[in-house]
């Protein structure tokens, strides 16, 4: 029997309340439980095969499968089945509706009851097929495993346990999640709530359960309820709020081993009982620690924003019917629903039972009772709570049946309209009409840009609070709104705005308005241009990142290759990922890879994430793309689960299984192994779970090898796999490899799979060719159809990009950056009149083609095409051999201008035409053709066809049939060819050519006739009660907005002749944008009519005529017409002028206006002419402007003379101003000065300025424009004023740092100072470091100083002072770098050089030395030296140099000719200073002579004799030591030596003993010394050119008495010591 049973535990209650229903009712469950699967079939597989034990039970009877839970006692089984059988009976009776299913469940339920004691426990999670026999479930289920389980008991109840009895653990899963999303927010708590909660539970939480066949209805442990359905239904799930038990009881074989099995029951119960116990600890354990985790949980977390799981729907109904709105909700906590009428809540208690709202578990209603025409409406329910609010919308529609009918029939179900009865979704007979009015035309935007499109939906008739269903699409594509684009509705226009602008979103954008049966759609293309790029050259932005593919290990990311390559090409692109809920963005390829698709691994299981692409070339990385949406880390079937759940708090769900412990086994070999996609940078493997894999998750390790080879090497050893797919890389490209895969356990590591077929590593995906035959077309004056054939074989082809380029010009512009389909499309924004050529290339992931081949040169003007058809074909005359032929031009001219007309006719005998016959050869220019060469009283049909220079028109509709006879009415023929031109809401213009055939008498005048177009052929009303002469008339007396139509009808003495044909239907109104003829006098009197026209073709033409007559060649005029202006000048206006003056625009759709010039206004033209032609009021000073000292502005000008009669108007932008708050006005008419003063200038008061002046009939003004640059500048002098008077009311500088070089040549930094007192501070910096200053200020003088000595490039930078106090501060900044520091060293430099004294000469022992003193010597100051006029160039001889403050010139062995004037320049950057001096006659002499003096004295002293070294200052020996001394002396020539002793001439021998030897070397000897050799000796050298004495000194001591002197010095030391 399938059925529900509902388990319902109280914590405090020892009783289970166990409540039965029928199949299908499930109303007692919430509503989340009822719409959701808690978990899908893939996943209840899953997870309980992993954690059942074997259970094998045979079976030969049956295979059914039932769900539940069946309670046993200790009582005997036939009681029990005594028991089930009546309640199963009960059960069946109070549910017997469901007739079918609920009998067969019943009779199942009996034969089960027949043939066994207890249920047979069953699961449904994948079984498809219900005759499924236990044995094949059996056969999948896993041994017992290896390792013990973790229990949840204590050691105490472990020992109550029996023996042979173990509690198998399975770990449940409690998922929390919103489901697999689409906003950022909820993918953050998916992800985090997902693995945390799974990951608590899967580790720490378990139900302890054990094989049972007998249970008592106190031992069903459950918080809710398990449902069970029949193996026919499969996967259908269990839902449960914490707990579903589901247990599983063997069926016996055969009826008669009841007895047997009831005492097996009764020896069981003990092990019941105690089974019963552990469960219900181990479930309570687990629920607490549930409930202990829900605490520590984020509350965030928990909390889901509503959502619309069904929305309400629109209804139409007819009146007195009923209607019920319905709408279920999800999200936490529960939202509470609103229902709104119009934006108005619904409120029940205004209108007892005309409104029911009732809201019964998730399901929200509105129930409109008998419905009225006030009943057609926009209805909304909001869903709110803490997280948010949303609506949905429906419309109702009251239709209202116009004729009788029976209204009991009705509402009682009986269709009794009659079949002519037509109804609309909308009503009776209801057709609506959608227009669309200032509508959005091709746009272009750039990247980051917002853009807006729109248009005004005008729906007629028009339904009162109601509103279209309006629709975006975007290339065929509905256009959701997001983050990217909004949609918005006013009321009567509709919007589509761009907040930021991608190039994803280019593209063909439509509009469709729907209203019921009848909609209208509008389209154009918008185009998005690449954001300027950071790195000029680098490459613009790809687009569509999108996920291809995601499991745990890897997400495969593609994008479309960028238009723009920035000039180089790309080398490829870098792939960027960020985790959802954070900003940091990571890199994940080391090396561009240039394949469009790219898997991402690294990921973070259950985490989302999105991802961003840049392209490179060699210039440099481009911009990013815009950001793919959130994807995440999860395998498909594990995202479709989560998809499911719904969004409530976590339910607790705890799956218990009965199994027995059993090993587990080794996972088969994987199946279906295959390469997905290969590329140069990747390989993607897939393969199936195998079949035996025991009921633990598996691990899979992918393998690989050389073709040639079977050396199998482990891909992934550090991280095993977990998704069934697997990408390769650090594959060498161009080689073969192939792959298999094994799968993993804790029982070990299976086979491997089937290898692969032979892998060679590259892009299997070729780059496709180039297009081909590229073919452009005219479209219209700014846009180009490009057409081309298609890329030949191309294979996963993206698009295309289009190419344009001015000829000649070389340079390249895309037309389109989002790739296009098909091979046509449609290049806009191009310059009018200029000549383009294009190129096409094609795009796939493996890169862009090459580019095709030019195509040819074509000009952008708007397509012409040949003429519509003209119509109305009229018989203006007929005679007996001929006939003349009216008819109208054709409403549409192609883009040309229509050269002329043919006319073909036939005969019609008895009814059948015959066949077409050229009447001309030539074309005819008139609308009015005379056939001649006809047949007397035979019948005619005739057609025509216009022509212009694109070719022959279809012809028109053939003409009614005319017979050719001789006319001989006395009245005139009909007026021909009449039309209505300058249509307005009043005064439109009717004219009209005469009639071919005047009747006897020729035609004295004409009668207009008009009739609104709907009116009848009775209603006809002339306009004109006297005939009129003219062939035109200005209609008067219409009704704004009615549409009319026109007859005109000739009179001559005979009487009135037949009407025209119909001119119109014509609407009287002024269309949007239309334009007049404007009547203009210049400043020199000259009167003009001038017209302009926006709507022009490039053949349109101005066509000026007066009173419907050309004026072309007339002498009182002249026409000048430039661009889309023209203008008609009069040369001298009079009388003979007085007219109608219209102008006309060819080529457009009818755009015409006239002007008409009357006697008065002839008159007010002649004045206004003479006036301009006199002087205006003379003004002495024009409108000017100057800055006060707060920062206003005052507007001024001076007039010669003010009588006290002037007036003036104060003019801002073509507006008059007046005094009030903003503006102040004095006029002062004794100086002529008009003022105007405004405190403040804002960006509002950019533009233009006018003082206007009127003194009697005398005017005169002057303007003052005040815009861009100008008043930028005006605008900062102002707010510069105000704020310097605002600095001012403190200390302040009253002038700023600036700097002096002194006469010592040092820079002096200054400032002048004000409003200062004795607390005021100066600071002063140096690059932003505060310089100690010596002195203080005492702001006596107001000046503050700061001295910098020496100057040098060491102290440029930014000197600043702060002045400041309690009432504020000031600063002032002075920068000396780059060129002010240049500035400032020329100064110096320039100070230096003027600091230098003259020139003086001085003799040296080298020469003669020119030098100078300078203050301080720079080496920015540049010296240059001059001897008579050339610059002298320095050798060894002469040389130039400074020493410290004096420069110099060193002139070595002067000769006669160094005699001259020597100059010396001192250039400081900008001038030059010189001093000279003259070295010649007695200066030179002197020099001269000193130089050789002091030449002399050089060489005496240079050759004088010396000592040059060797002798010591003291020598001290020991006596009987032997002393040898070598002394070096010099000099020129050689000097003569002798020594000293004692200041004595040294008397050698023996013992003493001295040698010069080579005139250089001398040496002294004593052999064996003695303190009678102790003294002072002396060496003396002597020449010619002087002498020298050294003197050295020679100690002897005695070794005894060195020795005697030491040991006698310790002790006299020790002596004093005591």
């Amino acid at each position: 029997m399938e059925c529900i049973l509902l388990h319902t535990l109280d914590s405090s209650e020892a009783e289970h309340n166990v409540t039965w229903f029928p199949p299908g009712h499930t109303m007692s469950l919430p509503f989340y439980q009822k719409l959701h699967q808690h978990y899908d079939s893939s996943y209840r597989n899953k997870d309980l095969r992993t954690t059942m034990s074997h259970y094998q039970q045979e079976k030969k009877s049956s295979a059914i499968y039932t769900h539940g839970s069946t309670a046993y006692s200790s009582r005997s089984s036939a009681a029990h089945r005594q028991e089930s059988e009546a309640f199963s009976q009960a059960s069946a009776a109070s549910y017997q509706q469901q007739a079918s299913r609920a009998t067969a469940s019943t009779h199942a339920s009996a034969a089960s009851r027949k043939t066994a004691s207890a249920y047979d426990y069953g699961y449904s999670h994948g079984l498809t097929d219900s005759s499924l026999m236990l044995e094949d479930y059996s056969s999948k289920l896993s041994p017992q495993p290896k390792r013990a389980k973790k229990s949840l008991l204590s050691g105490e109840e472990k020992e109550n346990l029996p023996s042979d009895y173990m509690v198998p653990i399975f770990s449940g899963r409690q998922v929390h999640v919103s489901g697999i999303t689409d906003t950022e927010e909820e993918r953050i708590k998916e992800a985090a709530a997902y693995i945390a909660q799974r990951n608590l539970l899967a580790s720490e939480e378990g139900i302890t359960a054990s094989k049972q066949s007998t249970a008592s209805k106190q031992s069903a442990v459950s918080k809710q309820s398990a449902v069970s359905k029949h193996s026919t239904a499969s996967k259908e799930s269990v839902v449960s709020k914490h707990s579903a038990v589901s247990k599983r009881s063997t069926a016996s074989q055969e009826s008669t081993s009841s007895l047997h099995q009831e005492e097996a029951f009764e020896k069981k119960s003990r092990k019941v009982a105690i089974r019963e116990k552990a469960e219900r600890l181990s479930l309570t354990k687990t629920l607490e620690e549930t409930e202990a985790f829900h605490r520590k949980l984020n509350e965030d977390h928990l909390l889901h924003a509503p959502e619309f799981v069904i929305k309400p729907r629109s209804h139409t109904v007819w009146e007195k019917e009923n209607v019920k709105l319905h709408c279920s909700v999800s999200g936490w906590p529960e939202p509470r629903v609103t229902w709104y009428k119009n934006q108005v809540p619904i409120n029940v208690h205004a209108n007892p039972g005309k409104y029911i709202i009732e809201s019964r578990y998730g399901m929200h209603t509105l129930e409109i009772n008998a419905c009225n025409f006030e009943d057609t409406a926009q209805y909304r329910a909001s869903a709110m709570n803490v997280k948010g609010e949303l609506s949905a919308y429906a419309s109702v529609v009251v239709k209202r049946y116009k004729g009788e009918f029976d209204e009991t029939r009705f509402h009682a179900g009986v269709s009794t309209l009659p079949l002519s009865f037509a109804v609309t979704p909308y009503g009776y007979a209801s057709k609506f009409e959608i227009h669309f009015d200032d509508k959005f035309d091709v746009s272009f935007g750039r990247e980051g840009e917002t853009m807006s499109l729109g248009c005004r939906v005008v729906i007629t008739p028009e339904i009162k609070h109601f509103q279209p269903e309006i629709q975006w699409y975007r290339n065929g594509a509905p256009v959701s709104p997001s983050k990217w684009v909004q949609t918005h509705w006013s009321g009567d226009r509709a919007t589509l705005t761009f907040s930021h602008l991608n190039k994803e979103d280019e593209g063909l954008y439509t509009i469709r308005v729907r209203m019921g049966e009848y909609y209208e759609q509008y389209s154009a293309y918008v185009f998005v241009r690449d954001a300027d790029a950071e790195i000029e050259g680098a490459p613009a932005a790809p687009l569509d990142v999108m996920c291809l593919d995601a499991n745990k290990d890897y997400i495969i990311i593609s994008w479309k290759q960028p238009a723009v390559d920035g000039g180089s090409p790309i080398l490829g692109y870098f792939i960027d990922k960020c985790e959802v809920g954070t900003d940091s963005w990571s890199q994940c390829n080391d090396t561009p890879v240039k394949f469009a698709r790219f898997p991402v691994t690294g990921l973070i299981e259950g985490r989302s994430y999105i991802f961003r692409v840049r392209a490179v070339n060699k210039t440099g990385i481009g911009l990013p793309s815009r950001v793919s949406e959130p994807v995440a880390a999860l395998d498909p079937a594990e995202k479709a689960r989560l998809k499911s759940r719904p969004s409530a708090p976590w339910t607790g769900q705890i799956i218990v299984t009965e199994e027995e412990p059993s090993e587990g086994i080794v996972p088969g070999p994987p199946t279906d192994l295959s390469v997905t996609e290969a590329t140069r940078s990747y390989v993607v493997l897939s393969w199936k779970p195998p079949g035996q894999r025991g009921h633990e998750g598996i691990l899979y390790f992918v393998e690989k090898c050389d073709a040639e080879t079977e050396n199998w090497q482990r891909v992934n050893t550090e991280l095993p796999v977990k998704s069934p797919r697997f990408a390769l890389f650090d594959l060498a490209e161009g080689k073969s490899y192939r792959f298999r895969v094994r799968c993993s356990n804790s029982a070990g590591v299976g086979e491997p799979s089937e290898a692969t077929e032979v892998t060679v590593v590259g892009d299997k995906l070729d780059i496709p060719k180039a297009p081909g035959k590229i073919i452009p077309s005219r479209n219209t004056d700014t846009s180009v159809v490009v057409s081309w054939e298609e890329s030949k074989d191309a294979k996963e082809l993206v698009g295309y990009y289009i190419e344009s380029s001015v000829v000649g010009s070389g340079k390249w512009e895309p037309c389109n950056n989002n790739p296009v389909k098909g091979p046509r499309f449609t290049c806009h924004g191009l310059a009018t009149g200029q000549s383009y050529i294009f190129r096409v290339r094609a795009v796939n992931a493996a890169g862009l083609s090459e580019y095709s081949q030019d195509s040819e040169a074509i000009e952008v003007k708007a397509a012409i095409a040949a003429p519509s058809p003209p119509y109305d074909i009229t018989c203006l005359e007929s005679c007996r051999d001929s006939m003349v032929l009216g008819w109208k031009q054709p409403d549409k001219s192609g883009g040309a201008e229509i050269t002329g007309y043919y006319v073909n006719y036939r005969e019609v005998i008895d009814g059948v035409p015959g066949r077409w016959r050229e009447a001309n050869i030539k074309a005819v220019s008139d609308e009015a053709y005379k056939i001649s060469n006809l047949k007397e009283n035979m019948v005619y049909q005739f057609q025509v066809a216009a022509m212009n220079i694109a070719g022959l028109g279809v012809p028109s509709a053939v003409s009614a049939c005319f017979k050719c006879e001789e006319w001989t009415i006395a009245v005139p023929g009909p007026p021909h060819s009449v039309k209505c031109s300058e249509v307005r809401k009043t005064l439109p213009s009717l004219q009209w050519r005469p009639p071919i055939h005047s009747g006897r008498t020729p035609v004295t005048g004409y009668f207009v006739d008009l009739k609104e177009a709907s009116a009848k052929d009775d209603q006809w009303r002339g306009l004109n009660e006297a005939a009129i002469k003219n062939t035109y008339l200005r209609v008067q007396g219409l009704k704004e907005g009615a549409s009319y139509v026109f007859r005109v009808r000739a009179i001559n003495q005979a009487g009135v002749g037949k009407p025209s044909d119909l001119a119109g239907p014509v609407v009287a109104e002024t269309r949007p944008g239309t334009k007049e003829v404007v009547v203009n006098v210049d400043d020199d009197g000259v009167i003009s009519l001038n017209f302009e026209c926006d709507q022009m073709t490039p053949n349109s033409q101005f066509n000026w005529s007066k009173d419907y007559v050309s004026t072309e060649g007339s002498p009182r005029l002249d026409v000048e017409s430039k661009g889309n202006k023209t203008k008609m000048t009069f040369k001298d206006l009079g009388t003979e002028d007085i007219g109608i003056y219209s102008c006309d625009v060819t080529d457009t759709d009818g755009i015409a206006s006239s002007y008409l010039i009357d006697e008065d206004e002839l008159k007010r033209l002649l004045a206004l002419s003479q006036e301009h032609k006199f002087p205006i009021v003379p003004v002495k000073s024009e409108l000017a402007v100057e800055i006060l000292e707060k920062g206003q502005v005052r507007f001024w000008m001076q007039a010669e003379k003010l009588s006290a009669n002037t007036k003036v108007t104060y003019i801002f932008n073509d507006k008059e101003i007046f005094e009030g708050p903003k503006y102040k006005m004095h006029v002062d008419r004794n100086t002529g000065i008009i003022e105007m003063f405004m405190e403040k200038l804002q960006d509002e008061d950019e533009g233009t300025y006018t003082f206007q002046l009127q003194d009697g009939k005398a005017v005169g003004h002057s303007t003052l424009v005040l815009i861009g640059d100008v008043y930028k500048k005006l605008q900062k002098e102002a707010e510069f004023q105000r704020q310097e008077w605002i600095r001012k009311q403190g200390p302040h500088f009253a002038e700023y740092l600036s700097w002096e070089v002194t006469g010592e040549c040092n820079v002096l930094l200054k400032c002048k100072v004000a409003n200062i007192k004795k607390e005021t501070h100066i600071v002063w910096y140096k690059d932003e470091r505060e310089i100690s200053v010596d002195e203080k200020h005492d702001f006596k003088d107001g000046i503050c100083t700061l001295l910098i000595t020496e100057f040098s490039k060491k102290d440029a930078g930014i000197y600043e002072v702060i002045l400041k106090d309690d009432r504020g501060k000031d600063k002032s900044r002075l920068k000396l770098v780059d060129e002010a520091f240049k500035e400032l060293m020329t100064e110096v430099c320039k100070t230096i050089a003027l600091s230098a004294t003259d020139l003086k000469i001085q003799s040296t022992a080298e020469g003669i030395r020119l030098y100078s003193f300078v203050t301080y010597y720079l080496d920015d100051l540049k010296v240059n030296w001059s001897h008579n006029g050339t610059a002298i160039k320095y050798t060894d001889r002469v040389k130039s140099g400074v020493t410290g403050e004096q420069i110099w010139l060193q002139i070595n062995e002067p000769t006669p000719n160094d005699k001259g004037k020597y100059v010396m320049e001192l250039f400081d950057g900008k001038t030059g200073h010189q001093k000279t001096v003259d070295l010649s006659g007695q200066a030179y002499d002197e020099a001269f002579a000193e130089f050789q003096r002091l030449k002399q004295a050089a060489i005496a002293e240079k050759n004088r004799a010396r000592v040059l070294g060797g002798l010591p200052d003291v020598v001290t020996i020991q006596e009987g030591k032997a002393l040898n001394l070598t002394c070096i002396v010099w000099g020129d020539p050689t000097p003569e030596v002798s020594w000293l002793k004692n200041e004595k001439p040294l008397v050698t021998d023996d013992h003493c003993s001295v040698k010069f030897e080579a005139g250089k070397t001398a040496y002294f000897t004593i052999s064996g010394v003695s303190t009678a050799d102790s003294g002072k000796y002396g060496l003396v050298v002597k020449n010619k050119y002087g002498s020298e004495i050294s003197d050295f000194t020679i100690s002897v001591f005695i070794p005894e008495e060195e020795a005697r002197k030491a040991t006698e010095q310790p002790q006299k030391g020790n002596k004093k010591s005591k």
